[in-house]
């Protein structure tokens, strides 16, 4: 599977460390990446983060944006500035550095989610809190969409 898939949480060690889960490793040497590249997440205090694929892909759509409009110079802000790579060491850790933390609000502990081509590292509780909103949301969806297909058959 190449694929960022399921979740987890680890320690973070005495000297900022923390293991990125075997099963994002194994995708990530599947691919061949060496660094990370972390970007903040514009909507949720998480970290999104994937190989050098992730900012191509932001790259790739600054492109097609007028150089002289304030977008593509706004987005090169957000994926320039709010971006940063990390190092995935020969244990299989990356450093969690003040950068991640300020937004995150990470302390002991990472919570790591799997969102296909990427994942995110989260502080654990605000993982939780997040996750069931998303559930309540999805849920509402689903429940209107049944009262819609209801409503069409009477």
């Amino acid at each position: 599977m190449d694929r960022f898939l399921s979740s987890a949480i680890n320690r973070i060690d005495a000297k900022g460390r923390v293991s990125v889960p075997a099963h994002f490793r194994s995708v990530v040497q599947r691919r061949g990446f060496t660094d990370l590249y972390a970007l903040r997440a514009l909507d949720v205090p998480a970290m999104d983060v994937g190989g050098p694929d992730l900012l191509d892909r932001y790259e790739e759509r600054i492109a097609v944006e007028d150089p002289f409009l304030q977008t593509a110079d706004d987005m090169s802000f957000f994926v320039h500035g709010d971006g940063s790579f990390l190092k995935l060491d020969q244990d299989g850790r990356i450093t969690v550095t003040d950068f991640v933390r300020e937004h995150t609000g990470i302390t002991s502990q990472v919570a790591f989610v799997g969102r296909g081509l990427f994942f995110q590292i989260w502080e654990p509780e605000r993982l939780s809190a997040h996750g069931a909103d998303v559930r309540a949301r999805l849920l509402k969806l689903r429940q209107q969409a049944s009262q819609a297909r209801a409503a069409n058959t009477e």
